[in-house]
């Protein structure tokens, strides 16, 4: 057999998928790159830079006790660490699974990388541009749908299991009043995490383990102790509870520690044992069988220049309370950064109706939050992000992705969340000085770009209540101040 070199990027980190799938010992060298490039070419949340490293480094360190030779290199970009590689080895092939990136995807082509299939997602990227080259519009729902029936997953006798698709309905719960909410799982640190925390100088939040190990304990704490509840309060922002009845396991998928079907087979056997109801089953299959593999396959199917699509025309320079907690006196804004600044990480909530519905309705420029939504949360990667923020969060493709934008005002928030409570703000108000500036710049938001959304049938409803508006003139004169005072950190 032909001796050659396998790289393993820092989300492709298994040893039974990608490139590692058929590894023999006895001929291959493992090579993983930490680059400088990786490391700081971004002002990476300290949180997230710790995961990656660590969990790469845990991942040579067990390479080595399988007896691969294992080279970890630190180096400027990961073509730099290839060829120190081969000084040492020699002119050797290099084989990695397809990267989950265009960048890397053409840095690693150019250099002459073998590929092999990217086998950590449960649909190819040609099964999925087969299914999108079909649609008239690219609705995840139908893509969903066709997931259940390929995979085998909640069908019984050739019907959705419970008689329906999905559960919406059911899963829009405001949050539970005196409730009682599990703990999750810590993780448990050993000399790896420590040598990084001291490399980089970051105290690490106990959230996220680094390890394949922790990463099944997690799962296991999510099987037992979270999944019958997580249906109902999916879409509720708890005050005094940041992670609820969510799994936390995006950041273990996404750099390769968890596999999405051994995610989905654990809930499944959850749901025959009668440990979980379907509601609960069926929500969180969808995000990992639909969402994400939607997303993964979109971001494929739209290409590299997608990222840069502003149909909307935003170009308001990111705000400073996506920078800091303290920039802004809107509780929710405030409440979700400071939770990003300890762990990295929110829920799909508050990243949609609050970060990404304030970036949309201020008109935020939409590269600029996804730099910053790029950088800030401990499970992004780039095929994650740019659909995500240019499609959904910020409807900068004009309506490729979602037929409408995602905008909403303080009368949500209100109903979903336990925020509005405890803010000098009224969600109820849209002008005056405590008028709630999300509820403001909503309608404000809408009037902006009443002749585009014209054409959408899906904003009859939302432009009909714009024109039933009697102070218009003065939700205006308010958006301009909210808008000014939150360029400037003062609302």
């Amino acid at each position: 057999m032909t001796r050659r070199i396998i790289l393993v990027p820092f989300d492709h980190l298994s040893f039974d998928h990608g490139a590692m799938r058929e590894a023999d010992p006895a001929v291959d060298i493992i090579v993983v790159v930490e680059s400088a490039r990786m490391t700081t070419g971004r002002p990476w949340h300290p949180q997230r830079l710790f995961f990656m490293v660590s969990a790469a480094r845990h991942f040579a360190a067990e390479a080595r006790e399988r007896g691969f030779e294992t080279h970890y290199i630190q180096a400027p970009t990961t073509l730099d660490g290839l060829r120190e590689v081969r000084a040492m080895v020699g002119e050797l092939p290099i084989v990695c699974a397809e990267p989950s990136s265009f960048r890397q995807l053409a840095a690693l082509s150019a250099y002459g990388v073998e590929f092999v299939p990217n086998d950590f997602f449960l649909t190819s990227r040609g099964d999925f541009a087969l299914w999108a080259k079909t649609q008239k519009s690219f609705v995840m729902e139908n893509f969903y749908r066709a997931q259940r029936i390929r995979l085998n997953i909640l069908i019984e006798d050739g019907k959705p299991a419970g008689g329906r698709w999905n559960f919406d309905a059911d899963n829009r719960l405001p949050p539970p009043r005196n409730y009682v909410w599990p703990g999750h799982s810590s993780a448990e640190r050993d000399e790896i995490d420590a040598e990084v925390q001291a490399q980089f100088g970051i105290d690490a939040n106990p959230t996220w383990s680094t390890t394949r190990t922790g990463a099944l304990r997690q799962l296991a704490t999510f099987i037992d102790t979270h999944l019958a509840g997580f249906g109902p309060y999916e879409d509720a922002v708890a005050r005094d509870e940041w992670a609820m009845h969510h799994s936390l396991l995006s950041p273990y998928l996404n750099v390769g520690l968890l596999h999405p079907r051994e995610v989905v087979s654990a809930a499944l056997d959850a749901y025959r044992r009668g440990a979980a109801p379907i509601q609960s089953v069926e929500a969180f299959v969808r995000q990992v069988i639909g969402w994400r593999e939607y997303i993964n396959g979109m971001y494929w199917f739209l290409g590299d220049d997608y990222r840069h699509l502003n149909e909307l025309g935003a170009g308001r320079p990111l705000l400073p309370a996506f920078t800091d907690s303290s920039a802004t006196e809107m509780n929710c804004v405030s409440s979700t950064v400071a939770d990003i600044e300890q762990r990295a990480w929110v829920h799909h909530i508050p990243r949609l109706m609050i970060l990404s519905n304030l970036a949309l309705i201020s008109g935020t420029s939409p590269q600029e939050f996804l730099d910053w939504m790029r950088e800030q949360f401990v499970d992004a990667a780039d095929w994650v992000m740019v659909p995500n923020v240019i499609g959904m969060a910020t409807h900068a493709d004009g309506g490729v992705l979602m037929t409408k934008p995602y905008a909403g005002g303080g009368a949500y928030l209100n109903r979903m969340t336990e925020y509005c409570g405890s803010c000098r703000f009224d969600p109820k108000k849209r002008v005056g000085d405590d008028a709630c500036p999300m509820t403001t710049l909503y309608w404000d938001f809408l009037d902006r770009h009443r002749d585009r959304f014209a054409r959408n049938h899906r904003m009859f409803q939302q432009l009909a209540g714009l024109r039933k508006l009697s102070d218009l003139d003065e939700v205006r004169a308010r958006a301009a101040e909210v808008l000014d005072g939150l360029s400037a950190g003062t609302i």
